[in-house]
């Protein structure tokens, strides 16, 4: 999963909050592979490291597990929904995982699920202006002027959408990169330019790119995959 602050290890594990597990490692009542730490920077990685804290061994409260989906179309992102298929269902381990953001039933592509709260919260928060790449198909062919209107941002939903970044790739078809995913935005952005969306897919996920993994497949994320994670949301 990647190196993690001592403390928020020890807070995760239920040991304490973070600030008293700052406490215990300045007391110097916390050793790492054998040896005290009092250094409130030191970073560990759970999977690699042992930790105790008055000679009592910290085990993690649970495993920490990054899923990459290929969402197919008819699936609800969301844990539970009633009457309907949803993302969950599609990856069979014993963790309970949780969807970061969203794609409608229609969409399809790239789906990150995750059971670590932080990161799914950092992922997710529009605030964080993550990227998310988009492979568009219209139902009929779009102008340069509709492409630059959806660049440049449109008034939708009583804002205004924030700059994209749009290639195209032929008559009907275009690439979109976002920093912010507001309910159904794209098919909306499109509409407003007086088309339709007949297939969207999700192509990348901040860091993450969804590759040549099948509909309905999922595998876990590498550690490299992780580590970049991290490194946005620190």
């Amino acid at each position: 999963m990647g190196e993690i602050r001592l403390q928020k290890f020890l807070s995760s594990a239920g040991v304490c909050s973070r600030r008293k597990g700052e406490a215990l490692i300045v007391a110097g009542r916390v050793a790492v592979n054998g040896k005290i730490t009092v250094e409130l920077g030191t970073k560990i990685d759970p999977d690699q490291d042992h930790v105790k804290v008055d000679g009592k061994t910290v085990k993690p409260s649970h495993k920490l597990v990054y899923i990459a989906l290929n969402k197919p179309p008819d699936y609800v992102t969301s844990c539970r929904h009633p009457g309907e298929k949803v993302v969950v269902d599609l990856v069979d381990i014993p963790e309970r995982i949780y969807p970061v953001g969203r794609l409608d039933k229609d969409s399809t592509g790239l789906l990150l699920l995750t059971n670590d709260g932080r990161l799914h919260h950092r992922l997710s928060h529009p605030s964080f202006d993550h990227e998310k790449e988009y492979d568009v198909t219209v139902a009929r062919p779009i102008s340069d002027g509709a492409l630059k209107k959806m660049e440049e941002g449109l008034p939708l939903m009583g804002t205004r959408t924030r700059p994209a970044r749009i290639i195209r790739i032929s008559p009907r078809r275009f690439r979109m990169v976002l920093q912010e995913g507001k309910n159904r935005q794209i098919r909306r952005m499109v509409r407003k330019v007086g088309n339709e969306v007949v297939r969207l897919r999700r192509k990348r996920f901040a860091t993450i790119k969804l590759g040549n993994l099948a509909p309905g497949k999922w595998r876990y994320l590498s550690r490299r995959e992780t580590e970049s994670l991290f490194l946005l949301v620190l």
